[in-house]
This record gives structure tokens, C-alpha cells and sequence, in this order.
């Protein structure tokens, strides 16, 4: 294994460019060098797998657990932190009926949307792909953005700040349960 000592590359043709590894661009006349530093890092393949003792010293001893976190308790988690919110809007806003249910239903584009994904997860039974996957969150996208409008055109009495400061806090579940595992 050899030691580079200087940061400068070695100099083997006339021109003071390197004779292996590069092409011509017959386009721009340009020299294209095929040493560059991420083709040597991609042949680096000497990736050597943690044993199991390795994974339990760096990540404990519950590594291999399975998480007990599923989609239908994050969305039972952002209910309940939804109709929390909404009593905490209802005992503390002047009017309260108004931002209470501005906040129950900011909570609600939360969660159902949430439901309707996690509903789909079930039916997938095991033959996920990338695809269905984006489809669910195309799907649950799509729902966040129809309540939204719906509220924004059909509710006139809305309280946009108990709506979206229960939205935020219901959308937070999920760096909840993910610290939760």
C-alpha cells in the first residue's frame, strides 16, 4: 500500500496530465479523468458486517428488538394529543367553542389522513414496493391538502391559530414515536 506525501497529483504525460484513466471529450476538447475520488471510494467494497456481540456493545442489548411503535398507535397517539388540545383550547380561548373546534378539526387533517395510510399498510400484507408506498403518501398528501381547502372554503368561523398550532403538535407525534422505540 503506498503513502501519498504530496497533495498534487502525478504528472506522467507531456501536458501534465495523468495517461491513465482519461478520456477525451471530443465536444469540448476537454480531458475527462475516470480517477476521480468517488470511483476510487465505490470500489472500496471491503464492508465488513457487525457481529451480533459488535451490535449489542455500540447499540445495546435491545438492537435486534422488533419496534412496538405501529402506524395505528401513532395515529391513537395523535388523537389523543388532538382532543388534549382541543380541551386546552376550549378551557383557555374566549370564545371557546369556535377554537376548540378549529383545533379539534386541525387535528383531525392530522390524524385522518394518518389512518388512511396506516389502513393501507394493513392491506398491503407484505408485497410493498417503493411504489405503493408512494401512492400512500401521495394518497395522504392529497387528503391533507383537500381537508385544508374544505375548512379554508366551507368553515367561515375557523380560528386558524388553535388549527394549526394543534396540526403541528398532532404532526409531531412521529418524532414521538420515533424516540419511542
Amino acid at each position: 500500500m503506498a503513502v501519498k506525501t504530496s497533495n498534487q497529483a502525478p504528472k506522467n504525460g507531456p501536458d501534465g496530465h495523468r495517461a491513465e484513466g482519461s478520456v477525451s471529450d471530443s465536444s469540448t476538447g476537454q480531458q475527462v479523468a475516470h480517477d476521480e475520488p468517488w470511483s476510487v471510494e465505490q470500489e472500496d467494497n471491503n464492508i465488513v458486517p457487525l457481529t451480533r456481540a459488535e451490535a449489542e456493545k455500540l447499540f445495546g442489548p435491545n438492537v435486534s428488538r422488533p419496534s412496538r411503535v405501529t402506524p395505528f398507535k401513532v395515529v391513537a397517539a395523535q388523537m389523543v394529543l388532538s382532543l388534549g388540545a382541543t380541551l386546552v383550547w376550549w378551557l383557555f380561548y374566549t370564545p371557546p367553542g369556535a377554537a376548540a373546534l378549529s383545533a379539534f378539526l386541525g387535528g383531525a387533517i392530522c390524524w385522518i389522513p394518518g389512518a388512511l395510510f396506516a389502513a393501507r399498510l394493513r392491506t398491503l400484507s407484505g408485497a410493498e414496493t417503493v411504489m405503493s408506498w408512494m401512492l400512500g403518501e401521495a394518497l395522504k398528501m392529497g387528503t391533507t391538502i383537500a381537508m385544508f381547502v374544505a375548512i379554508a372554503f366551507w368553515y367561515h368561523d375557523v380560528r386558524w391559530v388553535p388549527l394549526l398550532v394543534t396540526y403541528l403538535i398532532a404532526l409531531k407525534t412521529y418524532w414521538i414515536a420515533l424516540a419511542w422505540r
